[in-house]
């Protein structure tokens, strides 16, 4: 069986997260909807496999990671990891930005989204 998007069965997780976005999920979103950057369509809590993704880029396979303090702790970095090179198995990039990173410099952020989605 191939690769899995937005699994039925996440359907209610998906709706959830989005419902409840934090803070930076956000503000980044404010600038990723509509294809504000660069033309590039972004989803958000995006289903691939059995993982749900911050936001994702089908046409360009990446995905992109908000996170928190709670995963500078050991048993979330492995788990992170774990995520990251399952996607990376499908070819799809993972790009991680903290949230303070977001909230102090959401320009460069973007910057870096656009150098890694090879628009600039």
């Amino acid at each position: 069986m191939g690769l899995v998007y937005n699994n039925p069965k996440l359907k209610t997780k998906r709706r959830q997260l989005r419902l409840n976005q934090t803070e930076p999920e956000k503000i980044l979103w404010q600038k990723l909807k509509n294809k504000q950057l660069y033309g590039i369509k972004f989803f958000r809590q995006y289903s691939i496999g059995n993982y749900i993704v911050d936001f994702y880029s089908p046409l360009l396979k990446v995905a992109i990671e908000i996170d928190g303090e709670d995963h500078t702790e050991k048993r979330h970095a492995e788990y992170d990891q774990l995520r990251s090179k399952y996607f990376k198995s499908y070819g799809i990039e993972v790009i991680r930005f903290w949230n303070n990173e977001i909230m102090e410099n959401i320009d460069g952020v973007l910057e870096k989204i656009a150098e890694k989605c090879n628009v600039l």
